[in-house]
């Protein structure tokens, strides 16, 4: 199967969220409660996605497949919160588990930062997220924080580039 990469455009909100919501669902399955995350809305997610992508206050990005369906976004900015550790804060890459092994991630990874020293928050449980982070260079920094995901309190560490 071939995935391409391109920039996201205010059309890509829709998908961008479903692929958002069902990420989640099959990500964080072990850390947030299931009633929780079946609660999470495509149509909030996507008029979120659409601010985002029309105000531009994130670069964003979209891997879709052969048949042009979205299966992965990543998303990038100047850092959120005080005294980032780095210019570049990748604010979330996620694909669908059906693509996991196809080198989608490591795409997106690649059109959002590259080789940019970087930073990004990961839940301290995500063994999968932590590898793929740390095969392209992330280092925790000793920074934790309390993350909420679909309303459920997360650890999440911060990782530097």
């Amino acid at each position: 199967m071939t995935i391409a990469v391109r920039p996201a455009v205010l059309a890509d909100a829709s998908d961008i969220a479903q692929v958002h919501v069902r990420a989640w669902q099959e990500a964080y399955g072990h850390l947030v409660p299931e009633e929780s995350l079946a609660r999470q809305s495509v149509d909030q997610r996507a008029m979120r996605w659409a601010e985002i992508i029309s105000e531009q206050t994130e670069n964003v990005w979209v891997a879709v497949d052969e048949a042009l369906v979205v299966v992965g976004w990543a998303s990038t900015s100047s850092g959120r919160g005080e005294s980032p550790p780095r210019p570049l804060e990748l604010d979330g890459l996620y694909i669908l588990a059906s693509q996991y092994g196809s080198g989608a991630g490591q795409l997106l990874f690649d059109a959002a930062i590259a080789d940019a020293a970087a930073y990004l928050w990961v839940a301290d449980d995500n063994p999968r997220a932590r590898a793929f982070y740390t095969r392209n260079g992330f280092l925790p920094d000793g920074a934790s924080d309390t993350h909420f995901l679909a309303g459920t309190a997360v650890r999440a560490i911060r990782l530097v580039r």
